[in-house]
């Protein structure tokens, strides 16, 4: 037990609050879920503190040993000025996260946006561990990503770095890009959804069935699961989909020149099915020597990420290496 330190680990999303007592050597204590309040502010940020002492308390670790609370949101951080931004959280927009939890934890707080987060996990346990210069991308119901340039956190100026949802892609300009992005309305799981009811309502598809009958009700996830069942309407979605990721992603490659890209989200449960279209297409557009160099792999964390990355923010923070 000499030498050995914890922090907590809060993952703030639109529908539930995870948080874990983590050690410094990446292995969680405990794991607590619970639902987001969506209807009032002042009871959310008071969820964030309650997840947090409920972690420690089931994990039985004393206060005293823990060195720091991570919290990460999924949104925005201003380092500047210590607020944060998160629009699918009614109310949280511009406050002062860490001010506000400081009087219900006894412990010092280290706020960030998820992504920061998602990046530093799986440099530390995950699929990039023993790189320095990586890029996480978060494929959902938006598109973000985490750098590591160096092995230090890449926020840009304004704490907006790796919104790459804005990617322009397309040189015809759509009305619904100017409120999500480009990059975000052709490849993230709307526009997965979007590609699949339109498909699965004109020609036979197991995406239907796996949606209970309701066109509606097909999801990103939907289409991962029909692709697997080799259904080929979904796999002509995943491909279609494959051209704008590798798109986007390749873009990144150029600019960055990470070693690694990992990818996560939902619409990754489709594996090989989307790695290997996707990674032809950032072959095909990426500047060449970065292109060929670069390995672009799946999360190995998956949701797990959050509360690890998050821990580990707070413990360099707190100087446990």
């Amino acid at each position: 037990m000499i030498g050995l330190r914890y922090a907590v680990g809060v993952d703030v999303g639109g529908t539930k609050i995870a948080a874990a007592v983590v050690d410094s050597e990446g292995r969680i204590r405990k794991k607590v879920k619970i639902a987001t309040e969506k209807n009032d502010r002042d009871q959310s940020v008071a969820q964030v503190a309650r997840a947090a002492q409920e972690a420690v308390a089931s994990a039985g670790v004393p206060w005293e040993w823990i060195s720091g609370i991570g919290v990460v949101v999924p949104g925005i951080y201003y380092p500047q000025t210590g607020k944060v931004w998160a629009p699918n959280l009614p109310g949280w927009d511009h406050i002062p996260l860490r001010e506000w939890l400081e009087p219900q934890l006894p412990r010092p707080i280290v706020a960030d946006s998820d992504r920061s987060a998602y990046v530093l996990g799986e440099q530390w346990l995950g699929a990039a561990r023993g790189f320095r210069d990586v890029v996480f991308v978060g494929v959902g119901t938006g598109i973000g990503a985490g750098i590591l340039t160096g092995g230090r956190l890449c926020r840009g100026a304004e704490g907006i770095a790796g919104a790459v949802g804005w990617f322009a892609l397309n040189p015809a300009p759509k009305e619904i890009y100017k409120q999500i992005g480009c990059f975000e309305a052709e490849a993230a799981g709307p526009a997965v959804a979007r590609r699949a009811v339109d498909l699965a309502g004109r020609v036979p598809s197991r995406m239907l069935e796996l949606a209970g009958g309701c066109l509606s009700s097909i999801t990103a996830e939907t289409v991962a699961e029909a692709a697997r069942r080799n259904d080929e309407p979904a796999r002509r979605v995943l491909e279609e989909t494959a051209k704008y990721l590798g798109m986007g992603i390749a873009n990144i490659v150029s600019i960055l020149n990470p070693q690694i890209v990992v990818l996560g989200g939902g619409l990754m449960q489709a594996g090989d099915l989307l790695l290997d279209p996707l990674r032809r297409e950032v072959r095909e557009w990426a500047q060449p020597l970065a292109a060929r160099s670069v390995r672009i792999e799946l999360t190995q964390l998956g949701e797990e990420a959050g509360v690890l990355g998050s821990a580990r923010l707070a413990l360099e923070e707190n100087c446990v290496r």
